[in-house]
């Protein structure tokens, strides 16, 4: 039988890492540069921890580990024989690989929140896992690089989080736009449209806009039991201007005696105005009424990023969960916080041609194996150039030289070097560029301070 991957996951080749390091340097860069610290979390969480967090489409994505030794033989008979999942899954699985990083993250704050500091700056990279239906860009592993805020109310974090998003991937010369809404404006349009009861199902459906488009949302909004008058009186989501601010200013008319849809109007017009006072583009945030995300734990701002002209789904994402903490004991702890896709980011680049061609770290120098003697030889110079920081190996065999130029040529290493008995006699050092084909005879001095 040959070997295979699990479906959603991959392998990553040296130039796939070089790649994923050099989007991941910039980010870290720019996280710590913002004022954000570094935190790892566990892989794996109590499944108490996630379940409940994510909406009841999320919770079914999770991951559950099986309790180590004979599960099964401490389940219920009547549960494993009616094959009562929901029942079985409490019996035989206490942990769950971890959804996200903003969960584990609340976990830790309300475990550690008298040994913080608020307001509380963390950044995390890390993987997370999904059982969700593999395709482009969405795999069942992948990494986050998620960046938040806990310990403040202020508006002032939502700009910052802008400007974090536009400066890392204005480094990565990926061309983007902010999609912007806010869940007070969500529970607004449900209070406008009567149905502030089916507010997650309204949002949940509403969120799939980009995928499914307006049919299919209307669609799934009526499965969902939602009356056909109050789908007509949210018509106008489907058909809103570029204009972010007019977009915003509209629906305070309609907003009018709605305490949380106001609130949410203001809030948005608060952030948009500022931003872009501050000097960022029109053209790279945008106000998006129909924008949800399809997680509960959101309170306020929401954002989405994506890449312009590319088909790809969103390439970050966030908002605003100032509610989070409270299901682990720990009450008025307001959040916010933002994640940047990195599987996403990394198929952008590569399908735009943004990686720089030096992001790959080759070997320098090869040095050619003559034999024993003159191995030696090499090493003992291999050594002085690594500890210049100078990368440099020796062939292993002593083989022909027709094969190690060919090894050192597929490698993609720069130089081919000679030192031979003559070399060793004259205390010289010949090398060769792979590239050019120009070959020089220098003394080692020269060679070591070149």
């Amino acid at each position: 039988m040959k070997p295979s991957l699990a479906k959603g996951t991959r392998d990553f080749s040296a130039p796939e890492i070089a790649g994923r390091r050099f989007i991941t340097n910039v980010l870290q860069k720019n996280f710590e540069l913002f004022g954000f610290q570094p935190l790892e979390t566990p892989s794996f969480e109590n499944l108490s921890t996630l379940t409940g967090k994510y909406g009841e489409e999320g919770d079914r994505l999770i991951f559950k580990i099986l309790n180590s030794g004979d599960y099964a033989s401490k389940t219920k008979d009547e549960d494993w024989n009616s094959k009562n999942s929901q029942k079985l899954i409490a019996q035989i699985s206490e942990k769950a690989l971890r959804y996200d990083l903003t969960v584990p993250f609340a976990r830790f704050v309300a475990m550690n929140h008298g040994k913080i500091t608020f307001p509380f700056k963390r950044y995390q990279i890390q993987p997370v896992w999904r059982a969700d239906r593999p395709q482009k860009g969405r795999f069942r592993e992948f990494y986050q690089c998620d960046a938040d805020v806990v310990g403040s109310e202020s508006l002032w974090q939502e700009v910052e989080l802008v400007q974090l998003y536009l400066k890392s991937f204005s480094e990565l010369k990926i061309p983007v736009t902010i999609h912007l809404n806010n869940r007070k404006i969500l529970s607004g349009l449900a209070d406008f449209a009567g149905i502030s009861e089916q507010l997650i199902d309204f949002t949940v459906a509403l969120d799939k806009l980009d995928k499914i488009g307006k049919e299919g949302v209307v669609k799934e909004l009526i499965e969902k039991n939602i009356p056909l008058e109050s789908i007509e009186k949210l018509d106008f989501l489907f058909s809103q201007s570029n204009n972010a601010l007019e977009n915003v200013l509209q629906l305070k008319e309609k907003f009018q005696g709605n305490e949380a849809g106001t609130n949410g109007v203001e809030e948005l017009e608060f952030v948009l105005k500022t931003c872009l006072e501050l000097g960022v583009s029109e053209e790279n945030i945008k106000f998006d009424i129909t924008l949800a995300r399809g997680l509960d734990y959101y309170t306020g701002a929401i954002f989405e990023v994506k890449a312009n002209n590319v088909a790809m789904g969103s390439i970050g994402g966030g908002g605003r969960y100032d509610n989070l903490t409270e299901v682990f004991g720990l009450k008025n702890i307001p959040g916010i916080g933002i994640s940047f896709g990195l599987d996403r980011i990394y198929l952008v680049m590569e399908e735009l041609g943004l990686f720089p061609e030096d992001s790959m770290k080759t070997v320098q120098y090869l040095f050619a194996n003559y034999g024993e003697n003159e191995s030696l030889g090499a090493m003992k110079v291999i050594a002085l150039l690594r500890e210049k920081g100078i990368s440099a190996e020796l062939y292993p065999e002593s083989a022909k030289l027709k094969k190690q130029f060919t090894y050192a040529e597929k490698k993609g290493i720069l130089n081919l070097v000679f030192l031979g008995e003559e070399e060793l006699k004259n205390n010289t050092i010949t090398f060769k560029n792979i590239k050019t084909g120009e070959q020089a005879t220098v003394t080692l001095e020269e060679f070591l301070n070149a």
